[in-house]
């Protein structure tokens, strides 16, 4: 039996926004004003899943490297990811964003958005980045699930987000109990663990 992902009694859009626009700042603010796309709310949550989520020494050793969000597949986005983080900075490292319809073609990811028409199968992409320390989101339904580490999931009109703890660990990541709190908890299914043996 397959787990599914519910969202019921978790926190409500109004917090969450209330989170992005504290930690996003005034800039954010004015632009709530009017009404955020979809996008716009995913771009400002990649953003602020940064702040919240410690990489192992190594992933950012260099203090010159930049910490490079990585878009593979179409890129839904437009300008709201660029918008979002320009000027922005993460554990002193400057912001890139780049972007690939081929995971070999991206350069070195800290976090990577899978975009949902991307063609390769979550188990095929997911292998490709085992032992990396990066931070897998996506958007596809079961993506936490089938063992990435954050997955987007639309509740009416409302952004929320999927925690995957186990793909956490594998990576070498810290979530911090502050993200964990905003989400929903879920854990590899059974396939994937037998997969794994």
């Amino acid at each position: 039996m397959r787990e599914s992902i519910h969202l019921k009694g978790r926190a409500p859009l109004f917090f969450v926004l209330w989170i992005i626009l504290v930690l996003m700042g005034p800039r954010v603010a004015v632009a709530q004003a009017k009404t955020a796309s979809e996008y716009e709310i995913k771009a400002a949550f990649l953003y602020n899943f940064a702040k919240f989520v410690e990489w192992p020494a190594p992933a950012l050793a260099d203090s010159k490297q930049a910490f490079n969000i990585c878009v593979l597949g179409p890129d839904p986005f437009g300008h709201s990811l660029d918008d979002a983080v320009a000027d922005k900075m993460v554990a002193g490292h400057r912001i890139t964003v780049s972007r690939s319809p081929l995971p070999q073609d991206l350069p070195v990811c800290h976090i990577l958005f899978v975009s949902s028409s991307q063609r390769l199968s979550s188990a095929d992409l997911l292998n490709k980045f085992r032992g990396k320390s990066v931070l897998i989101v996506g958007e596809s339904e079961d993506f936490a699930i089938s063992g990435g580490t954050i997955q987007f999931v639309l509740e009416g009109n409302h952004v929320r987000f999927a925690i995957n703890p186990d793909a956490a660990e594998r990576a070498g990541l810290k979530i911090s109990s502050k993200l964990l709190a905003l989400a929903v908890v879920v854990h590899d299914s059974p396939t994937r663990d037998a997969e794994r043996r």
